[in-house]
């Protein structure tokens, strides 16, 4: 079917010992929708984007990706995460591979391209996030902001069909939070299917299709960025909004 949600979302719950982490998130995704989640520190948004590829598992309810369920089948997960690329608040950059080398590595190994194929692309994916001029840097050599251009580029290299960002600007100087978020609203603008877990809020307001406030494992509210920001309903979320647009 066409219309098939790209992601769904059915009642997940997450415990570490005790401590509920999520309570019952069910959310249905669709292809080329952009979706940012936010919300207070310990509301379980970026736990909730983890489970979405396995770097965290579910205890309870259903996810599914693409049409393939997440279970303890390794393959599925392994079919789950080529997939889906993900990037994080650090950039988890090889420090002793180039940035070409980084980029290549996983298609190379992964998707079995020849050594061109995967360069001739990396050098297209350098040229997207705006710089091809750093290809043979090591990662050490370069602003947190490139790093991160050069971890969107790595997991935009495997042409995954969705893309999870979590909090990808929170360790970068405020300088170079603008030229992660270009690259990444380019993105959205291109069609691809995004989960970003952020309080990038000029960004969401631009791109977004849809913002999720999640809080204490729950999703409080959701709604199209001008719902929002002009009318949110609940107190929670209207009291987070006045805390983070004062800033």
């Amino acid at each position: 079917m066409a219309d098939e949600p790209i992601i769904k979302v059915q009642d997940v719950h997450k415990w570490y010992g005790n401590f509920h982490a999520l309570k019952g998130v069910s959310m249905d995704v669709q292809k080329r929708e952009v979706i940012v989640i936010f919300g207070p520190s310990g509301s379980g948004k970026s736990t909730f984007i983890r489970t979405l590829n396995r770097l965290e598992e579910h205890q309870r309810g259903k996810i599914v990706v693409d049409g393939i369920e997440m279970s303890h089948d390794v393959r599925n997960i392994e079919q789950i995460r080529s997939e889906t690329g993900m990037v994080f608040q650090q950039f988890n950059l090889f420090p002793h591979l180039t940035v070409m080398q980084n980029i290549v590595l996983a298609p190379i190994q992964v998707r079995k391209w020849t050594k061109q194929k995967a360069e001739e692309i990396a050098m297209q994916l350098l040229e997207r996030v705006g710089i091809p001029e750093q290809a043979k840097k090591f990662p050490g050599q370069l602003s947190g902001g490139q790093q991160q251009r050069v971890a969107i580029a790595r997991s935009l290299a495997m042409q995954p069909k969705i893309m999870l960002f979590d909090e990808p600007t929170s360790a970068l100087d405020p300088e170079m939070i603008k030229e992660v978020l270009d690259v990444m609203t380019e993105l959205a603008k291109s069609g691809m299917t995004i989960l970003a877990v952020t309080h990038e809020m000029g960004f969401a307001r631009a791109v977004a299709d849809r913002m999720i406030f999640f809080d204490k494992g729950e999703i409080v509210e959701q709604g199209t960025p001008e719902q929002i920001f002009n009318s949110p309903k609940e107190d929670r979320t209207k009291l987070f909004l006045s805390q983070i647009l004062r800033h």
